[in-house]
């Protein structure tokens, strides 16, 4: 990342961070539906492909011949039976859909792991995780050592950093600085291909409490790292980037949503905190109408014991309710249309026989495969 794409990155961190939403913001954590399409197997298997590999891997097996389907099917169901006893349990079934339906949640900790295994040991130290995402912001930038980044650290940081990088790369920037193509380079030139327009609304007041930051993200990677070693695993790590997605995380998602809306720090989130979160008023005295029902809900149903406020658990049952299971619905589904000897289990020939159910191809015939579903 260049200097430039570095700034861009802090300004649009600065809005977002000091700005109050004007739109409805959602914090529930909802289990994702497993496809778009319409779960109609009288119609189609789209729904039942999209389940099992996820919506964008399944385009790939529409191009494939039922030969190329059928062999990339089998090396799947091998994944798929956890404990290599030869049969693809509901439950091993509804593990494989939660991960081809998180598979974006997997690649994403692997190129973040990359960045933070700093000694490439396969493991992932607080401490490593700590110098990659804060060290050189606080030890480079911020001069104080107070754990914030004024304006005035940030431009003193930018002027010491362009001089080193000018001197490095005039040759290549110049083009990009010399907007006219005059040969020449301008005050106002390298102004605004530096800084853009960071510098036409100053506030030296604000700055990014980089400290407080480093304190929540030490709790969480506390928290997702199960031995207490302070080293994460690639399963740990997971967690840690990701902890809607883990029971065990949980609390901790509560207690960070807790701690961003609880303005008054009073341990609870009152009704005006509630809509806060949510709408900004801009000077506006008439509420849209889904402000006024969202009133309407905290009162009624967020919360339950009527005493004007939500505590820890009315946070909970908020953002991490109880959803129907999706994938275990889906699981016991294609064990069901594909158990050929009804032993609520499947073999790999079994999945391979209703490929076109799993995973469909350029070549399926869907009438065909409808004699063959009625035949079970």
């Amino acid at each position: 990342m260049d200097l430039r794409q570095f700034l861009m990155c802090l300004s649009l961190c600065t809005a977002f961070a000091l700005s109050k939403p004007t739109e409805k913001k959602d914090r529930v954590h909802h289990e994702p539906q497993l496809s778009d399409k319409v779960h109609n197997d009288a119609q189609s298997f789209d729904y039942d492909h999209d389940a099992f590999l996820g919506a964008e891997e399944a385009k790939t097996f529409d191009q494939l011949t039922p030969e190329e389907s059928k062999e990339r099917l089998g090396k799947i169901v091998s994944k798929i039976d956890g404990d290599k006893d030869g049969f693809v349990t509901v439950d091993e079934l509804k593990d494989w859909i939660k991960f081809a339906q998180k598979r974006w949640i997997y690649e994403d900790v692997e190129r973040q792991w990359k960045g933070h295994d700093l000694n490439e040991d396969g493991l992932v130290s607080w401490e490593e995780y700590k110098n990659a995402t804060y060290g050189y912001v606080l030890d480079k930038i911020d001069a104080d050592k107070d754990g914030f980044v004024t304006e005035g650290e940030l431009k003193s940081w930018i002027k010491h950093a362009q001089k080193k990088y000018i001197y490095d790369n005039v040759e290549n920037q110049w083009q990009e600085f010399d907007m006219n193509q005059d040969g020449l380079i301008s005050w106002d030139e390298y102004r605004n291909v530096t800084y853009g327009t960071y510098l036409d609304d100053p506030d030296p007041d604000d700055g990014f409490n980089y400290k407080q930051m480093m304190v929540r993200d030490e709790r969480r990677f506390k928290m997702a790292d199960k031995d207490g070693d302070l080293i994460a695993t690639k399963e740990e790590f997971t967690a840690f980037l990701h902890p809607e997605e883990y029971d065990y995380m949980k609390d901790i998602v509560v207690q960070e949503t807790m701690e961003d809306i609880d303005k008054n720090a009073d341990g609870f989130i009152d009704l005006e905190e509630y809509i806060g979160d949510m709408y900004s008023h801009d000077g506006n005295t008439d509420e849209p109408e889904w402000v006024k029902t969202e009133r309407e809900q905290f009162v009624e149903f967020r919360d339950k014991n009527r005493d004007g406020k939500m505590d820890k658990e009315e946070t909970k049952d908020w953002i991490l309710p109880s959803d129907y299971d999706h994938a275990e619905a889906e699981a016991r589904h294609l064990v069901y249309e594909s158990d050929q000897n009804k032993d609520g289990k499947l073999t790999k020939e079994e999945i391979v026989d209703k490929y076109d159910l799993f995973v469909g191809s350029q070549a399926t015939d869907f009438g065909e495969a409808l004699v063959r579903h009625d035949e079970f």
